[in-house]
């Protein structure tokens, strides 16, 4: 009986430590997906918020916006609209509350697969789906509803904060008023001073 037993508890060893070397694998695999995802850092005047975005999910919208980024659309461009439990939208308005002119729209990419959590990052556009252009949103609780497939095509989901949510709801405790016409504009402007791509996990272009 003892005999039996020892071959057996080795093969159990052996099998642990094959599905332990297994599992680190995986898992270095998926945080190797992670790092090979574009980053982009958003420097306001609150703090810096990260994003890793996701073209695997929205190609186009990704490319659209990092075109903006290259561009240095964003520069100077303001959180115009605020409101608390829901999210905060930026990158479109300067601190005039003047529109900065834009490319083309990009198609609605929202899938009901890729849906508005907490802490994601979509596309603002208007009642037409395909009219997303430099806006976007950060969303500060899971909004549903927003989801593809659920009030109609939704609003396309392309990343996600992957540092500084702190910031993000920082900013989404400013007090707000009306201003040129809208609702949720912060008092005090909150400033984007510029949006730079990661080129590594420490560096920025």
């Amino acid at each position: 009986m003892t005999n039996s037993v020892k071959p057996f508890r080795y093969v159990m060893q052996i099998v642990l430590c094959v599905t332990l070397l297994m599992s680190g694998t995986s898992l270095l695999s998926a945080q190797e997906r992670e790092n090979d995802l574009p980053q982009v850092i958003i420097e306001t005047s609150e703090g810096i918020i990260e994003i890793t975005l996701r073209p695997d999910l929205a190609p186009e919208t990704v490319e659209n916006f990092l075109t903006y980024v290259k561009n240095g659309f964003y520069e100077g461009t303001i959180f115009h609209r605020v409101i608390p439990g829901f999210m905060i939208q930026g990158g479109g308005f300067d601190e005039g509350l003047n529109q900065k002119q834009t490319r083309d729209p990009v198609v609605n990419e929202a899938r009901p697969t890729a849906k508005n959590l907490r802490g994601t990052i979509a596309m603002a556009r208007t009642s037409a789906p395909d009219s997303a252009t430099s806006q976007f949103f950060i969303n500060l609780s899971d909004n549903s509803f927003l989801d593809a497939g659920v009030r109609g095509p939704g609003y396309a989901v392309f990343g996600k904060v992957s540092g500084g949510m702190g910031v993000v709801d920082a900013i989404a405790g400013k007090p707000t008023g009306r201003a040129g016409g809208m609702a949720d504009v912060p008092e005090e402007p909150i400033v984007i001073h510029g949006v730079s791509q990661r080129t590594t996990n420490n560096d920025t272009e």
